[in-house]
């Protein structure tokens, strides 16, 4: 469901995708968008309006300076950078997204624990375009939600510029390599009760 955020390009409700078992994910539980930084006034009152418990801006420290978040001071904000800042080079590329959860697994299952462990309300999760480190993030969410990976790929691919070939070959890659999201999360620093909390926020 898209978002109305006067400003934002490319933000939705990932709800009413289904999980393994015959569940959907809830609407109302994860809103993903691009960044904050260009919502008009009306924007940000729809945002304040919609009960969000946290909001995650992924962008590293450098980009929240030069464009700062609205809601930089609120204490539903949180600036938590998905990939360090010396991957810059070739990692938000979508075909990239491997080395990204290679080089990055402490800090990504952080992130995903912030997720789990986040106030009531929906978490809204965005970087700067909404795309790459959005996009794998709402990925291992969803997958640590039992989401197949067809239905994580279709939601991506809703994203301009976007296939869902990318995330498929993601998810397979963390499957061959780290042996599921759930051992990747774990291993990364995550335990099983957080990953529960993940999983039952969005069912």
């Amino acid at each position: 469901m898209t978002l109305a955020w006067d400003g934002c390009l490319n933000g939705r409700d990932v709800g009413g995708l289904p999980s393994a078992d015959g569940q959907r994910v809830r609407f109302g539980a994860l809103f993903r968008s691009d960044s904050h930084t260009r919502l008009t006034t009306d924007g940000i009152a729809a945002i304040r309006s919609a009960g969000i418990g946290r909001i995650l801006d992924l962008r590293w420290e450098r980009e929240t300076v030069s464009e700062p978040s609205p809601f930089a001071g609120d204490p539903r904000y949180r600036n938590t950078p998905l990939i360090t800042e010396l991957a810059e080079q070739g990692t938000t590329m979508p075909d990239a997204y491997r080395t990204m959860l290679d080089e990055n697994q402490r800090r990504i299952a952080a992130v995903v624990i912030e997720l789990g462990d986040a106030p009531p309300g929906p978490v809204a999760v965005h970087c700067s375009a909404g795309r790459d480190r959005t996009g794998v993030l709402v990925a291992l969410a969803l997958s640590v939600a039992d989401v197949p990976p067809a239905s994580i790929a279709e939601d991506y691919a809703r994203t301009k510029g976007c296939s869902g070939d990318t995330i498929l070959r993601t998810l397979a890659h963390l499957n061959d390599r780290h042996g599921g999201v759930h051992a990747y999360l774990l291993k990364g620093g995550a335990r099983h009760a957080q990953l529960g909390q993940v999983r039952n926020r969005l069912l």
